[in-house]
């Protein structure tokens, strides 16, 4: 699978960008400027942009209308200018509405598309951003540039990092905007755009797409069953979920996925690398697992046999859910036939007893594969067979929290086995938790964005 583009960053040790720096009387005003005063009663047919000129603005900050065909404006939402020759009033579309008003110029600034540079990733959150810095291949000064979570309209700067204590971390910068729309990190150094402001951003990495085949292994389930499970996959798309990309239908049957290039997560736990990753990576892992689940979810369906022999690795230690075979789609809860096989060690009581499988029976699995995570592949309930874990689950029984797992980890796997289902979390709630498990241990980077 193509590894994530690595853009490295020509750092000098002159270059300092701190953004506690004194120079804050550089930055962006907060407030909004004067509204112009006079504004057209309409706009000329032959005055608007042509398709060829088309113009892309966001606005700095909120406008409520004060005359009849006025467009209200919410900070950071992207508009298209359908004209810009009145002067201090433009007659705009929002991309937000749809709808067409007159705007203040001064509340703009121009946007440039920048889906199609290599350096820029939309719609990834901070976290995944550091998921993906963090990935083995990438060097420090390897960055990418995404749109702020907490300020819309504007950007951060991501930056793999080294420290001689701490190791390797993500840094992340504001980039601030000029009010004549231009951008700077360090007011020492601006740019006219974003695009210049990475110009010296170069090396990137490219590889080949790799993809998995698999096939139909005779006697072990049916082709009907086989290809509805190519059908689920094609249903569910996340991006914490292996992806589909084709299906053979015609024997022998294929369904062509995504690579992952490290395998299975307890196969990997066990490798030289894996026995190695830190409590905090860990966690993360965790984290991306229920975010999978959080997804499954919130569609209404359930997995079934959620354990880490489920869940595959790729090169960048990103963590997918597979293996769609007993997933189903509930309203509320799924009642299994009778002789239907799953895994003992990771089942719910009330699914091992009654057959009854829920979104809340794989959050009791959740539980169990976090286990395995602490324990670097360690097989549940070790040294207990499959009768005796169904007796002492019967009697109250839970595994005892694993060595080198924290007592916050336990509480949360504790929460997971809880003997009623409906006391049981949500994986939205879970991957909360997991995702800023650190925030409450660890010294976060100083002026995040």
């Amino acid at each position: 699978m193509g590894v994530i583009g690595s853009k490295k960053l020509s750092w000098r040790k002159d270059d300092h960008y701190n953004l506690n720096s004194p120079a804050r009387q550089f930055f962006k005003p907060s407030h909004p400027p004067i509204v112009p005063a006079t504004r057209p009663q309409h706009i000329d047919a032959q005055c608007r942009i042509s398709q060829k000129e088309k113009k892309f603005i966001a606005a700095l900050f909120d406008y409520t209308p004060i005359n009849n065909g006025d467009l209200e404006l919410q900070k950071g939402e992207k508009l298209e200018v359908l004209s810009d020759s009145s002067g201090d009033w433009w007659l705009a579309k929002s991309e937000r509405t749809g709808k067409e008003g007159y705007i203040p110029s001064n509340f703009v600034t121009p946007v440039h598309r920048l889906e199609m540079e290599k350096f820029f990733f939309n719609n990834i959150t901070r976290k995944d951003a550091e998921r993906q810095l963090l990935a083995p291949d990438n060097i420090p000064g390897t960055f990418l540039i995404r749109e702020s979570e907490t300020n819309l309209g504007t950007y951060s700067l991501s930056v793999r990092d080294k420290d001689p204590t701490r190791g390797d971390l993500i840094k992340h910068y504001k980039i601030r905007m000029l009010d004549n729309g231009g951008y700077y990190i360090s007011p020492a150094l601006t740019f006219s755009s974003l695009q210049e402001l990475v110009k010296h951003y170069s090396s990137f990495y490219n590889s080949n797409v790799k993809v998995a085949i698999k096939t139909l292994k005779e006697g072990s389930m049916s082709p009907l069953a086989f290809l509805e499970e190519a059908n689920l996959m094609k249903s569910l798309r996340h991006n914490k979920l292996v992806q589909l990309f084709a299906v053979v239908t015609k024997e022998p049957i294929y369904i062509v996925t995504e690579y992952m290039s490290n395998g299975s997560l307890v196969d990997f736990l066990k490798t030289d690398e894996g026995v190695k990753l830190r409590f905090s990576k860990l966690v993360d892992m965790s984290a991306q697992v229920a975010e999978g689940m959080a997804y499954i979810e919130k569609k209404n369906y359930i997995h079934r046999d959620l354990r880490a022999a489920n869940v595959l690795v790729n090169d960048i230690l990103c963590c997918k859910i597979g293996d769609f075979g007993l997933a189903r789609i509930i309203d509320t809860e799924y009642i299994a036939k009778e002789g239907t096989k799953f895994p003992i060690k990771w089942t719910a009581p009330e699914a091992i007893n009654f057959g009854v499988f829920t979104i809340k029976s794989d959050v009791w699995s959740f539980g169990i594969l976090l286990t395995e995570i602490v324990t670097y592949g360690r097989i549940p309930y070790p040294g207990m067979t499959n009768p005796e874990v169904i007796q002492l689950l019967d009697e109250g029984y839970r595994m005892p929290c694993p060595e080198n797992c924290t007592a916050e980890l336990y509480e949360i796997m504790m929460k997971c086995w809880r003997e009623k289902s409906e006391d049981r979390p949500t994986f939205e709630y879970l991957q909360s938790v997991l995702e800023d498990f650190g925030t409450a241990t660890e010294k976060q980077y100083e002026d995040e964005p």
